[in-house]
């Protein structure tokens, strides 16, 4: 018997050392992660040209410069969540593919609630703050119509890229938790910001 416990000690102390080569080393992680930080930089200053185009949306809708940061920082942090879950979930082999997993549908489905409400509770925050501070604004009924369509559209396109993005990089050998948290914060700053645009676009249509 203790033969048979050293051997499995062994084997654990080997995994270990695998692991720690292969996913948790400072030479691993700085290698996997460097790339899409400074990816993840570039996405900031190219979400920051987006805002800077929407001179007529921000005059014609006051109140939208204040919801529009807070759109970006929410959808990046939701969608950030989703990945670091989704990583998590594939370490422990609990996502392989897709399909029609109740642990796949369960982190996507809830991430899309999340969005849907606090983009809500947002257009709503966002009308009585700016008033609170004596600001103009177009409307609790406008921005909250803006923040949802912006919300809930970037949410979808973001949660579809975080499956892909995460089940990608573990197929080729990446660890998703280094990955995808930057690659989803770069990317749905943009996405946000595009849908924040189009959103103020459809809003001004009605």
């Amino acid at each position: 018997m203790p033969s048979h416990a050293g051997h499995e000690e062994n084997d654990d102390n080997e995994f270990v050392k695998e692991y720690l080569g292969d996913f948790a080393s400072v030479r691993s992680i700085v290698r996997e992660a460097l790339p899409f930080q400074l990816i993840a930089t570039f996405g900031g200053v190219t979400s920051g040209i987006i805002l800077s185009g929407m001179t007529d949306e921000l005059q014609m809708i006051p109140g939208l410069i204040v919801i529009a940061p807070a759109v970006l920082g929410m959808r990046g942090n939701i969608s950030s969540t989703l990945g670091s879950r989704l990583g998590s979930a594939i370490h422990m082999g609990l996502i392989t593919k897709i399909e029609r997993n109740p642990e796949l549908i369960n982190n996507v489905s809830g991430s899309l609630l999340l969005s849907a409400i606090m983009s809500f509770i947002l257009g709503i925050m966002g009308h009585y703050i700016t008033i609170a501070f004596g600001l103009e604004s177009a409307g609790a009924l406008t921005l909250t119509l803006i923040a949802v369509i912006a919300g809930v559209s970037s949410g979808i396109i973001l949660s579809f890229v975080a499956v892909l993005l995460a089940l990608g990089m573990f197929r080729f050998g990446f660890d998703p938790d280094n990955v995808v948290t930057p690659a989803i914060a770069t990317i749905g700053d943009i996405v946000s910001m595009l849908m924040i645009f189009i959103a103020a676009r459809v809003v001004l249509a009605l």
